[in-house]
């Protein structure tokens, strides 16, 4: 049985009230979107993942993204304007197209294997937890100012009552009946209804909430500390970070081009070295070595080789990545600062750190590149010599 899932991403969360899309906050050090992707992506029962991301997001996604089994498209207005274009991206192969929202982190993988199998058998599954709370149908009050508020119209018998979730699975050719709705519905079960299909109900998890408000989020962040807690080996790699920081000095000579974090820096002179000499990538590249223990850029790619003669350093930052992840390790965050006294570089910082994301497979937020002069003190004060420091932190895939 093929299996295809998507993930809704593609709202704003507006009602969140962040200065980004909710589903890229983080919990516990970890993207929400990041989660609920990895929840599908490593699950045994799922073939491939397709991602409705908004256009922003979709024009320089999270280097999370970036993962085997996993297609991103552009999401649209609604919700299931976003479900439309990923059903249009699934293979021809999907038996079952599994749905899930993005803000919730916290689907457990019997949970999602629950829910496809029951899609398999029945056609239409949804997840949904019996509600635990007497419910009151209410309606405004019939006179009187708006804010009066409501009053109980019914009391409904909550054992008729079930509370819905995702994931939402469906049959191939349940869920295209039932996209070919296009009045507004909150969910894929309910357009499945209106296409005159029964929904069966898998039991859902009560952690598996979704994250709407601030709230939301506190809540979460106690999720998944109680989720470590249960699971120590889990905690350990989610929560180890190891540091290194990295240093690079080169001498300026006319001829050579000025490169820093693969930029070409209009200059008339250039740094001097085997490779390109790019201080910049060089520095950071010792960094993320020294935070794993594996030695320098010079064990690695040595100037005595004939291999490494110009090199790219941008290239040789990427293969030390590689090697970091062979490690279980992914990079966190990293910090350079520049010392040089002329050229200025601050209208090439974004170039540069968009350069240097790329190499560490991160997010551009988490590269930061700062210049300073050495107000003429030593070589490089004197316009001699450029240098860089850099400081690193991976932690545990």
């Amino acid at each position: 049985m093929h299996v295809t899932a998507i993930i809704a991403a593609g709202g704003r969360g507006q009602r969140f009230g962040a200065s980004q899309p909710k589903q890229l906050l983080d919990v516990d050090g970890e993207a929400i979107l990041a989660r609920s992707v990895r929840a599908f992506a490593t699950h045994p029962s799922v073939n491939e993942v397709i991602v409705a991301l908004p256009d922003d997001v979709m024009a320089n996604p999270p280097a999370y993204l970036r993962a085997d089994r996993v297609r991103l498209v552009a999401g649209g207005a609604r919700r299931q304007d976003s479900v439309t274009q990923g059903f249009l991206a699934a293979s021809e192969q999907s038996d079952v197209i599994v749905i899930h929202d993005a803000a919730r982190p916290f689907a457990s993988a019997d949970l999602i294997a629950r829910t496809i199998a029951a899609a398999a058998d029945s056609g239409a599954a949804v997840a949904a937890l019996a509600s635990r709370d007497t419910v009151k149908l209410v309606s405004p009050a019939a006179d009187g100012p708006a804010q009066a508020g409501h009053y109980v119209r019914e009391t409904l018998d909550r054992e008729t009552i079930y509370l819905a979730q995702t994931p939402q699975a469906f049959r191939r050719n349940v869920l295209s009946d039932a996209l070919a709705f296009t009045d507004d519905a909150t969910d894929e079960a309910a357009l499945a209804e209106r296409a005159g299909y029964h929904v069966r109900i898998v039991q859902g998890e009560a952690t598996n909430i979704k994250i709407t408000t601030p709230d939301d989020l506190l809540m979460a962040e106690a999720i998944a500390n109680q989720s470590a807690i249960r699971n120590p080996q889990s905690a350990i790699r989610v929560r180890t970070g190891r540091a290194g920081t990295g240093y690079d000095l080169h001498r300026l000579v006319e001829g050579r081009p000025l490169i820093l974090a693969g930029v070409t820096i209009p200059s008339d002179r250039g740094a001097l070295g085997h490779s390109d000499a790019d201080v910049v990538c060089h520095a950071v590249t010792d960094a993320i070595l020294g935070a794993l223990s594996l030695g320098d850029i010079g064990r690695h790619f040595p100037d005595t080789d004939p291999r490494w003669k110009d090199a790219n350093s941008i290239d040789l930052l990427t293969r030390a990545v590689a090697l970091v992840h062979e490690q279980g390790y992914e990079i966190g965050n990293v910090d350079v600062t520049i010392i040089l006294e002329r050229p200025k570089i601050k209208d090439h910082i974004a170039a540069m750190c968009a350069n240097l994301a790329r190499a560490l497979a991160v997010d551009v937020s988490r590269v930061s590149i700062k210049g300073k002069t050495n107000e003429g003190v030593d070589a490089v004060g004197r316009g001699e010599a450029i240098a860089a420091q850099a400081i690193a932190l991976t932690r545990a895939r």
